[in-house]
């Protein structure tokens, strides 16, 4: 075992930082982006995700089919969207489909909007069906760590409408455990609360994968301690509130 220090920032940075209107992004290093993979893109998203992303992609045979529309953005590109969109569509449309500057997916990397390959694409709200090669993407997305980030029905919770085309990377086996229990990510995080580091973990079982996921607060202090098995890969992320998600790997897979 071994026993990590971390500084108390770390809880705003990870693949599963809860971004939306009531908690904003703070982390600002963005030396982790990469482009995707593809034809005359710009667009970029955080490299992990932009690898897996490029698989599925790959794996459906999608690079002619779908496009990817947005990625990454800062927060003086949020700005403008948001200015643009109330001034073309209104208060109430761009509320309901742009998030406030400062508290959108799009500035940590991890999301990406997708929309069918067509002449002309909309920017805001591409389209992105359940029928089709969209409705492929969709069932292999949580094995590649990607979940529908706003599902429809969930409005209150996610406080965005809803958004066929927004996909967040959250990773494994997250995509996959909220897949299965239908839960957005503000579900999910409240979900993970009730099973506390090294007493009580949530554990993932599939295909010979035996994985552990538990919550540990952040402490009181500046600086948090952790216990890890380091003879075992381990993951550790923020959850953009108030502590971390630690998840372990306790059996390989086929062992």
């Amino acid at each position: 075992m071994k026993t990590l220090t971390l500084p108390n920032s770390k809880i705003h940075s990870g693949n599963l930082i809860l971004v939306n209107a009531d908690h904003r992004y703070q982390n600002t290093d963005h030396t982790d982006l990469v482009k995707i993979t593809g034809p005359d893109t710009d667009i970029r998203l955080e490299r992990c995700a932009a690898a897996l992303l490029s698989e599925l992609m790959y794996k459906i045979q999608a690079e002619n089919q779908i496009v990817p529309v947005s990625g990454w953005r800062s927060k003086k590109e949020q700005q403008t969207i948001w200015n643009d969109s109330i001034q073309e569509s209104g208060k109430a449309f761009t509320q309901k489909y742009v998030a406030v500057p400062g508290h959108s997916e799009h500035q940590t990397g991890l999301a990406i909007d997708l929309g069918l390959k067509k002449e002309k694409i909309d920017f805001i709200c591409p389209d992105f069906p359940y029928n089709g090669i969209c409705k492929m993407f969709r069932r292999l997305a949580a094995y590649y760590g990607f979940v529908e980030r706003y599902p429809k029905g969930k409005e209150t919770i996610t406080g965005i409408g809803h958004e066929p085309w927004h996909f967040r990377y959250v990773g494994i086996p997250h995509a996959l455990i909220m897949t299965k229990y239908h839960l957005t990510l503000e579900e999910y995080i409240d979900f993970i609360r009730f099973y506390p580091y090294q007493k009580s973990p949530y554990i993932y079982q599939e295909q010979g994968s035996s994985i552990a996921v538990s919550y540990l607060a952040a402490s009181e202090h500046t600086e948090t301690f952790v216990e890890v098995d380091t003879d075992k890969p381990y993951m550790l992320s923020g959850n953009n509130i108030d502590g971390f998600i630690i998840t372990e790997w306790r059996r390989a897979h086929g062992a």
